[in-house]
């Protein structure tokens, strides 16, 4: 790293050796400014300041809110620049497949590009049951229901199913839509330690006889740290202490088991191991929208009762129905997607690995975290990639704790072996300057 770039940076510190600009003054209430100095809105404002005068300083570009010009494919536009790009869950390269875009503009063509109702009044296509249909099947259970947002399926499928008096005992790591579910329930949540069975019997243990319903929630593969949630096991210890048990699996279908249909045929689950599989089109699926899966009766239930789910919320675009039914012909017509993007994973964190890089608890999935603590050191290596030509965002509190800031890769099948091999050089040489920045104090 430069000395100059070290004497910019100190620059940013002023004589108390914190981060400049100072703490601004509470702001001042006035027409159109009442939620001026509400905490959230005051920190981020200053938080915007202090960050685009660090990137001003060192003439790099802020790689926040990124505008690109192109698919969120493998490789991106930017201000008519290519990026190699790591900024997409598109493990299978299915969002840019000319079979699935093709299949949105038929059904963009066929139903419009609205729903305009709930499904129970006027808004049923029947494409919502086509996949909804092969969706149970792939899960082994009763039914499924296709939704327009896999955030507020988990919010909306908890604040359903649980009411004051019922808890939700939480994998640490678990996704904050589950927060706001439980939130909303008006329920306790508890949390066990990571992907650790004995720590939840603990849990239940002690707590379970406070409680009339019980759900444990987790992941099948934890988005910030690239784990493999232990789904098999912790079930089990659910089911001995009669407690329901819901699956998230955002990150998991399309991308564990042997043809892609996620942690239960990863784990030769049968699908009433587990009384509900969340899930989402967005992900490897190339899509839009979320969706939930289990008994019929459940489901049913769901269908006309549950607000933010079904009830009282428009039907998913129909463009994304069919373009998610057919990245499901595509995943199964090209076992060859998976078995790239597995290589790729395993090339990515070998190649990070061998130049001292830390990875935190990852295993070697294909989502690969790279922890660079302290969130202004994050934002330096994301800066400065995209200075080289890749893109990778850099992930802070509170979507992870203080101190364990980080940039997060997703690999896809799309990627190549040159560059990834690129990129893991870019990004040791990254790193090791970010490690020579200055302490900035109140930058986190």
């Amino acid at each position: 790293m430069s000395e100059s770039a070290r004497d910019l940076a100190r620059r940013l510190l002023n004589s108390t050796g914190e981060a400049a600009p100072a703490k601004p003054q509470r702001p001042r209430r006035g027409p159109g400014r009442q939620f001026a100095d509400h905490p959230e809105v005051a920190a981020m404002a200053h938080k915007r300041a202090s960050i685009e005068a660090v990137y001003a300083q060192f003439g790099m570009p802020n790689p926040v809110f990124l505008t690109r010009e192109s698919p969120n494919d493998t490789v991106i536009r930017w201000q008519g620049r290519e990026l190699v790009n790591f900024g997409a869950y598109n493990y299978l390269g299915l969002g840019n497949h000319p079979k699935v875009v093709q299949a949105a503009k038929d059904t963009l063509d066929a139903y419009g590009a609205s729903a305009s109702a709930s499904r129970i009044v006027a808004g049923e296509i029947p494409i919502y049951i086509e996949l909804e249909q092969r969706l149970a099947r792939m899960y082994d259970v009763g039914d499924a229901l296709v939704t327009t947002s896999g955030y507020l399926t988990n919010a909306g499928v908890i604040g359903f199913l649980l009411r004051a008096g019922d808890v939700a005992i939480c994998d640490a790591l678990i996704h904050r839509s589950v927060v706001s579910g439980v939130q909303w329930a008006g329920a306790r949540q508890l949390s066990f330690r990571h992907n650790d069975p004995e720590s939840l019997r603990s849990v239940l243990r002690m707590a379970r006889g406070n409680f009339d319903r019980a759900l444990v929630v987790l992941e099948g593969h934890y988005s910030m740290d690239g784990t493999i949630g232990r789904i098999d096991e912790l079930a089990a210890v659910a089911r001995e202490f009669d407690c329901a048990v819901m699956v998230d699996e955002a990150h998991s279908l399309g991308v564990f088991g042997e043809t892609g249909s996620g942690v239960r045929e990863h784990f030769s689950m049968a699908g009433g191991e587990v009384d509900l599989w969340m899930g989402t089109l967005s992900k490897a699926l190339g899509s839009c929208g979320g969706f939930i899966a289990g008994d019929a009766d459940l489901i049913g239930a769901m269908k006309v009762s549950a607000p933010g789910v079904a009830m009282l919320s428009g039907g998913p675009a129909p463009s994304t129905i069919g373009a998610a039914l057919a990245a499901l012909d595509v995943l199964d017509a090209e076992p060859q997607r998976l078995t790239r993007l597995w290589s790729n994973a395993e090339l990515f964190h070998t190649l990070l690995a061998a130049r001292d890089i830390d990875l935190g608890v990852s295993e070697r999935t294909p989502i690969c975290p790279v922890l660079v603590p302290q969130e202004f050191r994050a934002g330096y290596v994301s800066a400065r990639l995209l200075q080289h030509g890749i893109y990778a965002g850099a992930i802070t509190a509170p979507a992870v704790p203080v101190g364990s800031e980080r940039l997060r890769f997703f690999l896809t099948s799309e990627h190549t072996d040159d560059q990834l091999r690129h990129t893991a050089d870019q990004v040791a040489d990254a790193v090791e300057a970010a490690r020579e920045l200055p302490d900035l104090g109140g930058m986190n």
